[in-house]
């Protein structure tokens, strides 16, 4: 389980630094998937201020752990964003391939108005 888990940060981080670089320019829109949730946030480094964050946890997602779940999730951050001022952002999908739920998420917010 030790491995897996180094192997898992190591992903996270590969995906992190090619984003690292722009992080001035745009704030970062993370995405993280758990068991049973989806959640999301539009981070600015620069600062350390998180702008927006949504999750399936949240009243107005209504969802659970599925596909749907995460299309609601990808919409409501990206109207949060849009609320704070951001339209242009970088994706982080972390260690987690961009398929199944990460891109609904992803498709979501760009439907919304979000650039990435």
């Amino acid at each position: 389980m030790k491995d897996q888990w180094v192997r898992f940060e190591f992903r996270k981080e590969r995906t992190r630094q090619r984003i690292r670089g722009r992080s001035g320019e745009r704030p970062r829109l993370t995405v993280f998937r758990s068991l049973k949730h989806i959640y999301a946030q539009v981070i600015d480094d620069a600062a350390g201020k998180t702008l927006a964050s949504a999750s399936s946890l949240s009243s107005d997602s209504k969802g659970g752990k599925n596909v749907h779940a995460a299309k609601k999730v990808g919409e409501l951050i990206a109207k949060k964003a849009v609320e704070a001022g951001v339209k242009k952002v970088s994706f982080d999908r972390g260690a987690y391939i961009y398929h199944g739920r990460v891109k609904a998420l992803a498709d979501a917010a760009r439907a919304q108005g979000l650039e990435f």
